[in-house]
């Protein structure tokens, strides 16, 4: 094959085809927990989390709200998958190797939202949120007093009682949590959030009719299971309300994940190395919502 403008031209444009094929098939879960914020600078600050503001009986002066004294910057990351194309595969027809590298770059660039959410998962219970606490913690400071939403308990569907301690109580522990005013969130847990070591456990405790010890399971269908083989630990488990506008993790997007090429022939990569190179590049970033709308157990029992 001739190499030249159109050549390269036509060959990038069949690759940028396999990559958008690939990105829009690539499944994807972080949705389900998070919320997209875009991103116009290179940092965005969520200290507007403190002092959200909720609608009350408007008599006499309106009582504004103003944020506390936190901040909370989440930055913007620069991400990127490159493939180089040897001149030499151009000239002699053998574009074909490059085919599924251009179908897992399109599947890796759909699924970064994915990595840099659960990455934010993973870290949940050593990594600060707007209120200078981990997110997931015991000692949150609302209206003057500390508030969890950190367990220990394991996930358990063994009996009544191991239910119960773990997941029941969770549920009950985010159903009480209020604003600084003492009113409460209406915090309504939806979705269980697992890693692959306790699907089964989360399965029969959301889907089955009984419990383990033959006993009427009263968290039936109570909420939407999501499995995610990114979460690294085999023991801890997240309850989660995902039906409000602000969710209780964040991808922070500043650039969409797009397909870049370099077809320039003068590169000096071109002259020196007979290499073009395309790939993906983004720019993006994960952080924590309100730590009221989660609650985190290590499952460690302890």
């Amino acid at each position: 094959m001739l190499v030249n403008k159109q050549a390269l031209s036509a060959i990038f444009v069949s690759l940028k085809t396999i990559f958008n094929n690939a990105f829009q098939a690539a499944p994807s879960t972080w949705q389900k927990i998070a919320m997209k914020v875009p991103s116009t600078s290179g940092q965005n600050d969520y200290a507007w989390l403190s002092n959200f503001p909720k609608m009350r009986r408007w008599i006499g002066a309106k009582q504004v709200k103003s944020l506390e004294a936190y901040k909370y910057p989440v930055v913007n990351e620069d991400f990127e998958a490159t493939v180089e194309v040897d001149r030499n595969h151009i000239e002699d027809d053998q574009l074909g190797i490059y085919q599924p590298q251009a179908q897992m770059a399109g599947f890796s660039a759909a699924q970064l939202p994915d990595e840099i959410v659960y990455e934010a998962v993973n870290k949940s219970f050593t990594t600060p949120c707007y209120d200078g606490q981990y997110f997931f913690d015991t000692d949150h400071p609302v209206g003057g007093v500390s508030v969890s939403n950190k367990g220990t308990a394991p996930l358990s569907n063994a009996t009544l009682a191991a239910a119960q301690a773990g997941y029941g109580a969770a549920r009950s522990a985010m159903k009480k949590f209020k604003d600084e005013d003492g009113r409460s969130l209406n915090i309504l847990p939806n979705v269980l959030l697992v890693g692959p070591a306790l699907e089964d456990t989360a399965r029969m405790l959301l889907t089955n009719d009984k419990l383990a010890d033959d006993t009427p399971n009263p968290y039936k269908g109570t909420a939407e299971l999501v499995v995610d083989a990114r979460i690294e630990s085999d023991t801890a488990w997240f309850l989660l309300d995902t039906s409000k506008p602000v969710k209780p993790f964040v991808y922070q997007e500043r650039k969409a994940p797009v397909f870049v090429q370099q077809t320039n022939p003068e590169a000096e990569d071109v002259f020196t190395l007979r290499k073009y190179k395309f790939g993906a590049e983004a720019r993006a970033a994960g952080g924590y919502g309100f730590w009221q709308m989660a609650y985190g157990s290590t499952g460690t029992g302890a």
